[in-house]
């Protein structure tokens, strides 16, 4: 194998990670934001737990995270504002990323 090809391969390979971390990141943070919203909701236990998993399962309906935030927004019925989901989401993100790294290193 060729210095070039290891290194075909090693980029790809940090590439499947990264994805996979990002997936990761992203299914955590939609379970965080399900739980924050099941606050709102009355929810606690495991119906918190069973209305979280709505709402990662709601990110495979299309690509990106807005189809995650219309069915929050939705489920809320105005009791939060849209802007405000999408804040706690973004901060929720950031937690999401901290935590999946935190993982990865130890």
């Amino acid at each position: 194998m060729t210095t070039f090809d290891e290194r075909e391969n090693a980029f790809e390979a940090k590439f499947a990670h990264d994805e996979e971390m990002q997936f990761k990141a992203e299914a955590r943070c939609n379970k965080m934001l399900g739980l924050w919203a099941a606050e709102f909701l009355g929810k606690t236990g495991a119906a918190a737990d069973e209305y979280a998993q709505t709402v990662v399962k709601a990110d495979f309906e299309e690509p990106g995270h807005e189809d995650v935030l219309r069915k929050v927004t939705a489920d809320l019925e105005g009791r939060v504002p849209t802007d405000e989901i999408r804040a706690k989401r973004a901060e929720l993100m950031v937690e999401a990323r901290r935590q999946i790294l935190n993982e990865a290193a130890g």
